[in-house]
């Protein structure tokens, strides 16, 4: 278990920037994939090698048949399929701390334009209140990284691979092996002299323990159907919302300037009303004069 250590911490870093269906699928590789490599199914294959025996003494024939019913070890190839699943998370993870990094940069650089304003007694006080600030901010930093644009983007994408992976190696391993072991394998390879009876060690307690890997396989893969799906949903629930709060903003803007522009419009046509009546007044009037 020693050996998935840093795996694991990296892995646990991932967790604030993953939804709940995340959170969940981390802890199925952990402690039903990397827990049990490391202890259980280890033991069970140490001895794959030396305990395969076949009813034969020509030199070479045990090995040739071994290499030919196992291409690659099953503990081996479980190996490989962890890394290769881990790897989508932490390439987002990677993606995260970037960003994240990069904001730190920008926002160092404003507060160092800003500060280059102030003189005296003041830059003290407001070094010491950026200081306040980052302190109570710093335990919220996780929690400003918020999934959307191109997070949102990357976190799909790491689904999406992850879940590649996933079936992938489902079928290399059905295509190479099966689901199951039998107890003897029937091997014709040269330098055999002739077709020979090979033996495998425990084959009950590893077909329990490839059917048990199986299922934390197929359970993980649906988890990530699932996250995908509700992440999917999600992004476009958001999408949605946001359209509609721009046409809500664009209704009240045009409510507004409607607003702003009738009481000028009644005025200007009062104004006009009032001199056109004045204009017919005054004719009347000089005309009852020079009567």
């Amino acid at each position: 278990m020693s050996d998935w250590s840093a795996l694991h911490q990296l892995l646990e870093k991932v967790q604030p920037y993953s939804t709940a269906g995340g959170k969940v699928w981390i802890k199925v590789l952990f402690i039903f994939r990397i827990l049990l490599l490391g202890t259980a199914i280890k033991s069970a294959w140490s001895d794959e090698q030396f305990e395969f025996h076949c009813n034969t003494q020509q030199p070479g024939c045990e090995n040739v048949c071994y290499d030919q019913a196992f291409p690659i070890s099953h503990v081996r190839l479980w190996v490989l399929q962890v890394i290769f699943v881990s790897v989508p998370t932490l390439l987002y993870l990677a993606h995260v701390y970037y960003v994240i990094r990069r904001n730190k940069s920008m926002n160092k650089h404003e507060e160092e334009l800003e500060v280059a304003h102030f003189n005296g007694a003041s830059v003290e006080r407001h070094m010491q209140q950026m200081a306040g600030k980052e302190f109570k901010c710093g335990s919220k930093e996780r929690s400003k990284v918020k999934m959307r644009g191109r997070f949102l983007l990357t976190y799909m994408a790491s689904i999406f691979f992850k879940s590649v992976f996933e079936v992938t190696f489902l079928l290399i391993q059905w295509y190479i092996y099966g689901f199951t072991l039998s107890a003897v394998y029937i091997c014709d390879q040269s330098p055999c002299p002739h077709q020979v009876d090979c033996f495998l060690s425990r084959p009950t307690e590893k077909n329990i323990f490839i059917l048990f890997m199986l299922v934390v396989s197929v359970v993980s893969f649906v988890l990530n159907v699932i996250e995908l799906f509700y992440v999917l949903f999600k992004a476009v629930k958001n999408h949605m919302r946001k359209e509609e709060e721009e046409e809500e903003e664009e209704e009240e803007a045009y409510c507004d300037t409607v607003e702003l522009q009738s009481p000028s419009h009644v005025s200007s046509s009062t104004v006009l009303t009032t001199i056109s009546s004045s204009d017919q007044v005054v004719p009347v009037a000089l005309s009852s004069v020079y009567i």
